[in-house]
């Protein structure tokens, strides 16, 4: 990915997680939600946006559901804050990476006190 490309992403991180955390108000959003990685084309005419939720699978889903139906107005608040010629269209995708990891991690420190 260009410079260029990576410096709009790095943004978008910051800018989205700032938009979920206090802009977006819908109930079904709880839990923690944080933005492990963006995918942008190119041309920057979509991103997917990979999400990590900590919480019980019904606010997983929950929160995914109400980040995908939010995504127009999270599209245009993005829109706002960052200078593109188009902005991106949002696609939200659910990653589960930071929790294998911490269950890895868990399963490390149990071997190593002999637990297992």
């Amino acid at each position: 990915m260009s410079t260029r490309g990576e410096k709009v992403r790095k943004t978008m991180m910051k800018e989205l997680s700032d938009i979920i955390r206090r802009s977006v108000k819908d109930p079904r959003i709880s839990g923690i939600v944080s933005i492990t990685d963006i995918e942008l084309a190119s041309d920057f005419s979509h991103a997917k946006v990979y999400v990590s939720v900590y919480g019980t699978e019904t606010e997983k889903e929950q929160t995914m559901e109400a980040l995908e139906e939010n995504s127009p107005r999270i599209r245009s608040e993005i829109g706002k804050r960052i200078r593109l010629r188009h902005t991106p269209e949002l696609v939200f995708k659910f990653d589960d990476s930071l929790e294998r990891g911490s269950k890895i991690t868990e399963l490390i420190n149990k071997i190593s006190r002999g637990e297992l």
